[in-house]
């Protein structure tokens, strides 16, 4: 390791997009592991976290934000909030844009609400694995009109085409600074938060319609038996109405069952420990309406 502070960097650089544009799929590539849970859903990322990327010369810290997106309900409401607060005071905004969707007015509201930032602006066309010839160009130059980047990177998270040169490029921007995490931190998020969120993905790809959106998750107990290596984590799955209930549980409780199998099999990989998982369903109405029921579930700005 360095050891002299005057030639270390470090900076924060806060992801935003619309929702499903790659931010999450991102933050993993570069972490090298599962710290951020993703899927085809929009409002998959509900809290604001940080990811740390630590070197010899620098420290990235990595700031995953909730899609920015019109609210309907005070959960929308909140994680733009959310978002908006994650772009104070960081040294680098990255912008990204799926290269298979056209330039929308969402993307462009975005351009005019980080216009007004001092950080640097990095434009970042994602998802390259699926562009046809010219769309990434055309993306680019679609975006130039818009605002004047301070760099543009053309990546994809899911075959590493570029993020060594992300991370490259981001930190360049960077000022001398200390390490603001401990070098073995890669992530800020409690580890009960890290439980329920992983809970959560498995729903979000295990069920249809509204009952993604509908789901929050609340860690009751969490036990950690050291001389057997075993975390016993003991959880509510909350829905919204009974027949989502339903939905969650399955017939003969098959869903939930696998619900719980598949969260552990990834829980187990990130804790390097062997875990049991115990799921509960309840209905609780109304909570996405509820400011006070978000912020107990911790999304947004959370507790």
């Amino acid at each position: 390791m360095t050891t002299d502070p005057n030639q270390f960097k470090s900076g924060f650089v806060t992801l935003v997009g619309r929702p499903n544009s790659g931010k999450s799929t991102l933050i993993n590539a570069i972490i090298g592991k599962k710290v951020a849970i993703t899927s085809q859903v929009p409002q998959t990322t509900r809290h604001r976290f940080r990811a740390v990327l630590n070197s010899d010369t620098y420290q990235l810290i990595l700031v995953d934000t909730p899609g920015l997106h019109k609210p309907i309900d005070a959960l929308g409401e909140e994680l733009n909030r959310s978002t908006a607060k994650s772009l104070e005071s960081v040294d680098v905004i990255a912008l990204l844009i799926d290269v298979s969707k056209p330039l929308g007015r969402g993307d462009i509201w975005i351009m005019q609400l980080i216009a007004k930032i001092p950080a640097k602006k990095v434009l970042v066309i994602s998802k390259a694995d699926l562009a046809r010839e010219g769309q990434a160009e055309t993306q680019i130059e679609a975006a130039k009109k818009h605002l004047n980047w301070d760099a543009i990177v053309v990546l994809s998270s899911v075959s590493g085409l570029n993020i060594t040169s992300f991370v490259e490029t981001v930190t360049a921007f960077f000022p001398q600074g200390p390490r603001w995490f401990p070098a073995d931190t890669t992530t800020d998020q409690p580890l009960e938060v890290i439980i329920a969120e992983f809970i959560r993905e498995k729903i979000l790809i295990s069920t249809f319609d509204e009952v993604p959106h509908a789901v929050g998750v609340q860690v009751d107990e969490l036990k950690h038996d050291s001389k057997r290596r075993l975390y016993s984590i003991y959880a509510t799955i909350y829905v919204e109405r009974e027949s989502q209930k339903g939905m969650i549980i399955g017939k003969q409780g098959e869903k939930v069952k696998a619900i719980g199998t598949q969260a552990r099999e990834d829980l187990e990989r990130f804790l390097a420990e062997r875990v049991y998982i115990d799921l509960r369903v309840k209905v609780r109405k109304g909570w996405r309406k509820d400011a006070s029921q978000i912020r107990r579930f911790g999304y947004g700005e959370g507790l």
